[in-house]
């Protein structure tokens, strides 16, 4: 894993161009510690640079900015290509020589022979890169097919500048940022910036699966922009080409794929290890990892005092059982806490995935004895694992039927009684309420009054992600579009729970799940990756029958028949619990007196950004009790103590 950074001057360089080139690529040394490169090409106007984290062929042989053995291509890329050695052979076999081991020679050289788009249609991996043509005189970005690895771009004045991350870009000296409201309302409601828009007004995210191409006659311009891998053709694809294959030769071929799939991505020439929480994601990767080693694989997990957000003990009770070398640590609240100063920095733009704080922990844990670790990330997305593909089906099937004045109105009475009402209700109250085992019902109760309230399937789904409703943001800008908002680029999906897989795998995904994955390991120059996310599991999966994924209202199934092979259905079998923290008693207490300052009414009113007296009040009912608002709050507290760092 590395970082690339860089800057197309249409005027020419100036004189301290290598300077500014340094500075961008300095900022972001985390992500490649291992050693740095750099090119300026005065003619051109092209400064190119890379920070490397040495995974294949530690040699000199792997040094970036790398030329294609012809010159025509510059090259700096981000990430792995997982079958480079199917693809080092074929070359190999039609004439290439090679100097190296590395990845990026080998893509090099499939761009010279199969052209850029052929060669990433070729590629299996994960990345992000940049590549010059000195023939067509064109700067390509290009971003992997679901958006694991980060790149930024923007013109700057008559400078195009890019980077991995936005601190890249900032040390340029055109640099202005100026913050985007619109994109603003976005994050709020999401909690994250989707693609491709980022906090800043001119500066974009290349979008997951595409080539950005930019030319020297067009300066300024919109770049070029070609889509070279698109989830929604891979759904419908495999929706019209379903596997018509009994339960045991699923469960067979879903094995065999994932393992294949997991194998290439075992290849590494530095130490390797898994994250394991000890749920169905994270414990079928290592289990596969574990059958394919001859020695122990290192597996980490951490806990937390809090039963209600520990997993240690799953994850420790699934290592004994498959005989992995494993690392747990138990993190203190203090220990906790220290990590939310740097998350701003960490970030780049306002981030609010909570669970960015114990993906940090588990990240730096795992660095302390290995380079790479492999994840369950994608498993619920792709395999049909998060609740609400469930609940939310069997309510639009429950009420579908009613008029839509008959659900206003139950959802109104839903909403008339407290949330601590509800909760001391379901404590105490009737034996149904009780055995539902709901945590924190009263939040639950009002969510359900909002879906309730939608009229449509993608109403109910819009409900469901979005996080502040409030009209709590000063002077917003215009509605921005995403990929939410523009139902004509969505897949053709009848059923409703297919249509919420999907959209989180091209929302939700890449742009929160990747996002916090990505700059949580790169913060500790580790390298994540991620079986589930290889586009041929992917392919895979959409071929798989909707009812191998979710069974009699149980999640994952397939992937669970896989795991039950390996572990025991006890150790398996439990409530998904997620990967939180106790977000909602910190705020009531170690982060009370830090919250409340960052959200005191003046602060707040002379920032300029948010109606104070909005946020005021979810603040009181939170300390109070009357109501859980950790996300919402959370939400704020990010923007507010990203804000104070810039």
């Amino acid at each position: 894993m590395c970082g690339v950074a860089g800057f197309w001057d249409t005027t020419g360089l100036s004189n301290d161009a290598a300077e500014v080139l340094h500075r961008m690529t300095s900022a972001i040394a985390h992500r490649g510690p291992d050693d740095h490169g750099a090119m300026c090409d005065v003619g051109r106007g092209l400064a190119i640079g890379h920070r490397r984290l040495s995974i294949i062929d530690t040699t000199a042989a792997g040094h970036q900015p790398m030329s294609s053995a012809s010159e025509r291509y510059r090259i700096v890329f981000n990430g792995e290509i997982y079958n480079f050695r199917d693809l080092r052979r074929e070359l190999e076999a039609g004439g290439c020589h090679f100097r190296g081991e590395s990845d990026t020679e080998v893509l090099l050289a499939a761009i010279e022979r199969w052209g850029l788009h052929g060669a990433i249609s070729r590629a299996v991996g994960m990345f992000a890169l940049a590549v010059w043509d000195e023939t067509q005189r064109t700067l390509h970005l290009v971003r992997d097919r679901i958006g694991e690895k980060p790149l930024y771009y923007g013109w700057l004045g008559h400078t195009l500048a890019f980077g991995s991350e936005l601190k890249a870009m900032r040390q340029h000296p055109a640099w202005r940022g100026t913050i985007d409201r619109s994109a603003l309302a976005l994050y709020l409601k999401f909690s994250y910036i989707p693609s491709p828009h980022s906090i800043y007004e001119g500066v974009r995210k290349v979008r997951p699966g595409t080539i950005l191409t930019f030319r020297s006659d067009a300066p300024g311009a919109p770049p070029e922009e070609v889509e070279y891998w698109s989830a929604r053709e891979a759904v419908e694809r495999g929706m019209r080409d379903p596997l018509r294959l009994s339960d045991d030769e699923l469960v067979d071929e879903a094995e065999r794929q994932l393992s294949s799939t997991i194998r290439d991505q075992m290849i590494s020439d530095v130490p390797l290890g898994a994250f394991l929480s000890g749920g169905i994601d994270s414990s079928l990767v290592v289990a596969l990892m574990q059958s394919q080693s001859m020695k122990a694989v290192q597996t980490f997990t951490i806990g937390f005092g809090y039963e209600e957000y520990n997993e240690a003990e799953h994850a420790r009770a699934v290592a004994t059982h498959l005989g992995t070398a494993h690392t747990e640590l138990y993190v203190t609240p203090r220990e906790a806490l220290d990590v939310i100063p740097r998350l701003p920095a960490m970030y780049d733009e306002p981030f609010a995935d909570s669970s960015q704080i114990p993906t940090f922990l588990v990240a730096q844990l795992a660095r302390s004895k290995v380079t790479v670790s492999l994840s369950g990330d994608g498993g619920d997305e792709v395999f049909g694992g998060y609740h609400r593909y469930v609940w939310a089906e069997r309510l639009r099937k429950k009420f579908r039927t009613v008029p839509a004045p008959v659900r206003g109105g139950l959802a109104r009475g839903i909403r008339s009684v407290s949330p601590s009402r509800w909760n001391a209700l379901f404590a105490s109250g009737s034996a149904l309420l009780r055995t539902n085992r709901l945590s924190i019902p009263g939040e639950r109760m009002h969510k359900l009054a909002n879906v309730l309230s939608a009229n449509t399937a993608e109403q109910i789904y819009e409900q469901i992600v979005t996080m502040w409703r409030d009209p709590v943001l000063l002077s917003p800008g215009p509605e921005l579009p995403t990929i939410l908002t523009e139902r004509g680029s969505w897949a053709m999906l009848d059923d409703f729970a297919q249509r919420m897989m999907y959209l989180d795998l091209v929302s939700y995904l890449p742009d929160d799940i990747l996002v916090k994955v990505d700059r949580a390991t790169m913060a500790v120059s580790l390298e994540s990756r991620a079986p589930f996310l290889d586009h041929r599991v992917i392919e895979f999966a959409w071929r798989v029958p909707h009812h191998a994924k979710i069974r009699n209202e149980k999640t994952k199934w397939l992937l669970r028949q896989v795991l039950h092979r390996h572990v025991p259905q006890a150790l398996i079998e439990r409530p998904k619990m997620g990967f939180g923290i106790p977000l909602d008693h910190w705020l009531r207490g170690e982060l009370r007196e830090w919250a409340g300052d960052l959200l005191h009414p003046d602060r707040v009113r002379r920032e300029g950004y948010f109606d104070p007296e909005v946020i005021a009040t979810k603040w009181r009912e939170h300390q109070s009790g009357a109501r859980n608002w950790q996300h919402l709050l959370w939400s704020v507290l990010m923007f507010q103590a990203w804000i104070a760092e810039q």
